[in-house]
């Protein structure tokens, strides 16, 4: 079965939240919609994380030091295993994110 999915017309009920894309092997394929920060977290696995629309300001932290990116659309984030890091929209933003099933 293919679908097609309008990100820009996508919204959710609440910041941050989801429709699934695709379950591949417990690697999940979301989309999400936010107005509003996440949590500064660690995922259990490595995260792609892509700006499909808006702004959206990447706290990391690496090396014991704290490092920021401002992301735009089309921008990529990847963390890999065990980067602490926290997403701060500027406005409304649209992302896709790709990581293992069931992470934060």
């Amino acid at each position: 079965m293919a679908t097609v999915i309008r990100s820009s017309d996508f919204t959710a009920d609440k910041a941050w939240g989801a429709q699934q894309i695709a379950n591949m092997n417990g690697i999940t394929t979301r989309l999400h919609w936010t107005d509003q920060p996440y949590t500064w977290h660690v995922n259990e696995g490595e995260e792609v994380f892509v700006v499909l629309s808006g702004c959206v300001e990447m706290k990391y932290r690496q090396n014991g030091e704290e490092l920021s990116a401002l992301l735009n659309t089309g921008d990529i984030f990847y963390a890999s295993i065990g980067t602490e890091h926290i997403a701060q929209p500027h406005g409304e933003a649209r992302v896709l994110v790709v990581e293992t099933e069931g992470s934060v």
